[in-house]
């Protein structure tokens, strides 16, 4: 069982029709895990905002608390590769492992 996910440039796709009714009936109550989501604004994280915002409602109207219990951000200029995840890597790791 895990404790965490850390989300680096989330890939979506199948948010709508299969992500969000999922994370609807299994997403475990506040406080029990943590869930870190980011995304940038080039290249094909261009494409993520507007799907990582239903899942941070859905994540709100379960009690989920932004800082807290969950945190998402965005990154301008931020594109989808390893050199963009590697200069923002220790945002997720601190999150997720601070008590």
């Amino acid at each position: 069982m895990f404790g965490g996910a850390g989300c680096l440039s989330t890939h979506w796709p199948a948010v709508e029709g299969i992500i969000l009714p999922y994370l609807e009936n299994r997403l475990p109550p506040p406080g029990q895990h943590k869930l870190y989501f980011d995304y940038g604004t080039e290249t094909l994280d261009a494409l993520y905002e507007p799907l990582q915002k239903p899942v941070d409602a859905l994540l709100a109207g379960k009690g989920y608390q932004q800082h807290q219990h969950c945190l998402t951000q965005k990154f301008e200029g931020a594109e989808h590769n390893e050199p963009a995840w590697r200069a923002r890597i220790h945002i997720p790791l601190t999150f997720l492992l601070k008590n």
